[in-house]
This record gives C-alpha cells, structure tokens and sequence, in this order.
C-alpha cells in the first residue's frame, strides 16, 4: 500500500516530469481534454494517478515515468556540465523547461570534442553506464595530424602506459582508408585519454566525434546541436544491460 501511495502524482505534474511540457501547457492539455488516463478523459490537473497507469496525449501513449532520456549530439565550443560560471554548457541546446527536471550528462565530453551525449536525470542508470567496473564500450571517430598504421593499432591493442604515469587498458584501433583517420574503442574514460594516447604516438588529435555508449548509438539524423527522446527500444537495452558493450 505505501508503495502505491509513493507512484502518485499530480497529473499536471506527471506530464511535466516528461520534460515535454512545461506545468502550465499540462493544465492547458488537460483543460482542453486532449489527456486521457486509462482511457478516459481527464479534467482536473491535480487529480492524482498512479505513474504506471496508461497516460495518452492526443492519442500518443506517454510515460509516466519521470526519468527524462535525451541523445544528444554535441557540437564543439560547449562543456559537458549542468552549469558553468564562465562558458556556456550542453543544456543550452535544451527548451527551459527541460532545464528544469534536473538532467546531466552521463558521461563528459570535451569542450572541442563533438558526438554522441546522454542526458538523463536518471543517477542509477548513468551510475551503471560510467563505472568503472562495468567497463562500458565507447567508439569514437578520430582524425590525427599525421599517419596511422599497424604499429599505433597493436600498441592500443597491447595497453599503454604513458610517460606521466597513466596506465591505459586495451583499446581497439581501427584503421580507415584515409591513413589519418580511425575508429578508436575504449573499455574505460580517463581524462583527455584518446588526445593523450595519440599524442604519446606522435600523432595529435585533430578531430573526435563519439559514436557509440555501450548499446547506444548516435542517431545518423541527429545534426549538430539538435537532440531527441531515446526511443523506448534504446532505453529498453540500456536498462537490460545492452549498455556493457
């Protein structure tokens, strides 16, 4: 019985949580009829429902689940951060009432490095995403100042330990048909890792774009600066374990 108490929720408030709308376009929904729970119209805002009832807005199921999922994809020039005194961060890119629902980025990306970003408010899931132990699969396109070969690829391969000490697990490598070009595959996310491998080659990253998160892959469609809802089959992996990679 107290578990049932703890999922119910204001229906105004249940539609906000989805970050879709802000509190005051879900009474205007409501008001105009277009919401229904269980098949029946709803009318009053702060009635309350129980969040795994069947919420439909205009006829589309939604969830009343008030995690919030959001792919993403990053362009350069914005820190990966909820908030930041001197530079603007990814949750400019999002409406203002999906600032509001506490999102954060599960995982960081850095200020030039563009590709593939998480957004949730979702701690657990993005806690299983970025532990260490979990060893998660990252794929990253990257384009270096000078010429990859085999030699660069088998020390990946091998682990390297570079001259400041950092210990780095096998990584994959992935020769492109342009020689400055691959596809790098991480098991773990040091700061700055990739730069900082490549580097110890002598091959300096130009360019890096994240592609993969464990099960997760950035939408071909997604342009810079643009994001969406993950679909309920990406969330559905994600939450399943499809995010070990």
């Amino acid at each position: 019985m107290t578990e049932e108490r703890d999922r119910m929720e204001r229906l105004d408030k249940i539609l906000a949580n989805t970050g879709r709308w802000s509190r005051k376009e879900a009474r205007e929904l409501i008001r105009a009829g277009r919401v229904t729970v269980d098949g029946a119209v709803a009318r009053a805002h702060d009635g309350k429902y129980d969040t795994a009832a069947r919420f439909q807005v205009d006829g589309q199921p939604i969830s009343g689940d008030p995690m919030v999922y959001i792919m993403l994809h990053k362009p350069a020039g914005l820190v990966s951060a909820t908030e930041d005194p001197r530079q603007p961060t990814v949750l400019t890119l999002l409406p203002e009432h999906l600032r509001r629902v506490g999102l954060f980025p599960a995982g960081r990306l850095d200020k030039d490095t563009e590709g593939l970003l998480l957004l949730t408010n979702d701690g657990p899931l993005a806690h299983r995403l970025l532990s260490p132990r979990r060893h998660v699969d990252k794929t990253y396109f990257v384009r270096v100042d000078g010429a990859l070969d085999g030699a660069d690829a088998a020390a990946f391969a091998a682990g390297m330990t570079l001259g400041d000490g950092l210990v780095c697990m096998p990584a994959g490598l992935e020769l492109l048909e342009r020689p400055d070009e691959a596809v790098v595959t991480l098991r773990e996310g040091k700061y700055h890792q990739i730069k900082r491998m490549l580097a110890a080659r002598g091959k300096p990253v130009v360019y890096l774009k994240r592609l993969t998160m464990g099960s997760l892959s950035l939408d071909p469609g997604l342009a810079r600066g643009a994001w969406r809802y993950l679909t309920p089959e990406e969330l559905a992996e994600l939450r399943s374990g499809g995010a070990d990679g």
